[in-house]
């Protein structure tokens, strides 16, 4: 039997090189984690019960030219060496920044949603414009949301007047717009008075030092500016505009496809730094005469908790192959982006609550990290469309996925120093119902002898079985979205799972790991199918089906304890400098 060893699973600021990465990458990389560490933990925690915006630390970004360096597509780099839209080290940058607190992240996040529409337009000046103001160090704004349509871009209000010269006159307001108080442009999606329906879209680029643009205020008490913005007869030039019609329509789509891709790894940063201060506290404490890590109850949250941390970061770096691979032939990047938005967004709030139980009144101290994370962290599932939406749309693959057949193969492994051009490039949103698949079971096959893997796999295929036995009625199908909502829960499962095992492939995981990590799918799909169980409008075909098919996992004691002797390994594997 494959021994569970330490470790290296886990990010560890303190070690980790970034090796696999370009000279110039690592460099970035490990100066963004020094300056966190010179800051401090105290003074870090301190700033983060204030409003005061962080401009320290955008005044490191734009010394360190790190988003000039990361943000930068080829395309418009010039003969800049290093200068790349690079998914693989962006979404350990992603992991770094969260690792450190999410309102650090933020900063990168939405100058990330900013950039979208203009790289993904034919308008060379405002490309040429956007380098050039990324060299100087700023930040970017995506000007997409409204105070009363949300993300609703059927409804804007910001209405765009012609006015003659071949430009426009804008007016109306954006609300929840990060970075909106600084961004040298901010891009802003609206609809012109004189033309109806989806032709009559503009995203245009919008200067937030502009008279005609009027800050309202941060909407949020935090480090972080989430913006309320006005437009007051914004004279938009014609070379301002990014996109017209139904392409401005799909440049917000695709945009908000690259940034909810790393709403997870910014989870996972923040469950990290959560988990390292909880063992090492818990490791550390003693009760009753005992070590608080040896509980059993303890024992059990810090397995659950690691192994769902584990799940969640093998599942997000072989997702970075699906999305360097995609192309317009192969765009099964769609099902696992918004998966590594909402699955790996929960898991990591998840990891933090199931912590919570260990670390306890610790988690609430001022000099705690953790108050900072629990605080935060419940944030992600909600941002770039919540949990709900996506889960809708995850509905739209699950019958080519279920019962596909297509000769696809697994992507290769995508670690080199490559621009991921596609990402600017994705063409039009429709048609996910169409997008194929292979067949899933000859890699869980593979896994057959893992004891929690064989029976994860007789609960997929029950799934498959429900569909085709107890099939959805004409209700549930169109009108009753809560019963939608648990079904896709089950069917999210399968894809996350199935990634979960192809890198555990790559890295040669040890089948302890992997049988624990299914341990925790197991005993998730068995919830989900008592709370399907449960919908108002579930049949007694599909009751019956939930009860049969509640399983109990594996129980293995020996591997449980090799487990355990690597969790407690970590405390004090990794402490914030002072």
């Amino acid at each position: 039997m494959t021994t569970a060893t330490a470790t290296g699973r886990l990010l560890n600021p303190a070690k980790d090189e970034f090796s696999a990465f370009d000279g110039e990458t690592q460099r970035v990389l490990r100066a963004t984690i020094e300056w966190f560490e010179a800051k401090g933990k105290a003074r870090l925690l301190a700033e983060s019960h204030t409003d005061a915006w962080y401009s320290d630390f955008i005044e490191f970004l734009a010394g360190e030219r790190a988003f000039a360096t990361f943000l930068t597509p080829a395309r418009d780099a010039g003969d800049a060496a290093g200068k790349r839209w690079d998914t693989a080290r962006n979404a350990v940058f992603n992991e770094i920044l969260g690792f450190y607190g999410l309102p650090y992240w933020y900063a990168w996040q939405v100058t990330i949603l900013g950039l979208g529409p203009i790289w993904q337009s034919e308008n060379d000046t405002a490309r040429a414009r956007a380098a050039r103001l990324l060299d100087d160090g700023a930040v970017f704004a995506f000007g997409l949301s409204e105070r009363e349509h949300g993300a609703d871009i059927y409804s804007t209000d910001m209405i765009l007047t012609p006015d003659g010269d071949g430009g426009f006159r804008a007016s109306g307001g954006k609300y929840y717009i990060g970075n909106g108080n600084v961004a040298g442009m901010v891009s802003v999606f609206g609809r012109r008075n004189d033309v109806e329906g989806p032709d009559g879209y503009v995203f245009f680029a919008a200067d937030s030092a502009h008279p005609a643009y009027k800050l309202i205020g941060n909407v949020v008490h935090g480090q972080l500016y989430v913006s309320a913005f006005d437009l007051d007869q914004y004279p938009v030039r014609a070379e301002d505009v990014l996109h017209v019609g139904p392409a401005a329509f799909e440049a917000a789509l695709n945009t908000i496809n690259v940034g909810k891709f790393n709403l997870g790894f910014c989870a996972i940063g923040m469950a990290e730094h959560s988990f390292y201060e909880t063992v090492t506290q818990a490791e550390n404490r003693i009760l009753f005469g005992k070590r608080v890590t040896e509980f059993g109850q303890v024992r059990r949250i810090l397995c659950e908790s690691y192994a769902r941390l584990l799940a969640t970061k093998l599942y997000g770096a072989r997702a970075v192959d699906y999305v360097r691979s995609a192309s317009r032939e192969d765009r099964r990047y769609l099902l696992f982006t918004p998966i590594n938005k909402m699955q790996v967004t929960m898991e990591g709030e998840r990891i933090v609550r199931l912590l919570a139980e260990v670390i306890s009144a610790k988690g609430f101290e001022r000099d705690s990290y953790f108050e900072l994370a629990k605080t935060g962290i419940d944030g992600l599932p909600k941002l770039e469309g919540t949990v709900h939406v996506n889960r809708a749309l995850t509905l739209k693959f699950l019958p080519q996925y279920l019962l596909g057949s297509s000769e696809l193969s697994p992507p290769p492994i995508h670690k080199e120093a490559a621009d991921d051009a596609f990402l600017f490039d994705q063409g039009p949103t429709r048609g996910l119902g169409k997008i194929a698949f292979p067949d899933w079971r000859p890699l869980f096959d593979a896994f057959a002898h893992v004891p929690n893997v064989a029976v994860f796999r007789q609960q997929a295929d029950a799934l498959v079985a429900l569909l085709q036995e107890a099939p959805l009625t004409s209700e549930q199908m169109t009108g009753d979205l809560d019963f939608q909502q648990s079904l896709s829960q089950l069917f999210t499962l399968i894809p996350y799972a199935q990634l979960i095992l192809e890198q555990a492939q790559i890295e040669h995981t040890t089948q302890d790991i992997v049988d624990l990590v299914f341990e925790t799918l197991v005993r998730d799909f068995s919830t989900t199918a008592i709370e399907l169980h449960g919908k108002d409008s579930s049949t007694e075909a599909q009751q019956a089906w939930a009860v049969a098919n509640v399983r109990k996992p594996v129980i293995d004691s020996e591997r449980s304890d090799r487990v355990y002797t690597e969790v407690r390994a970590l405390a004090g594997a990794y402490e914030m400098s002072p």
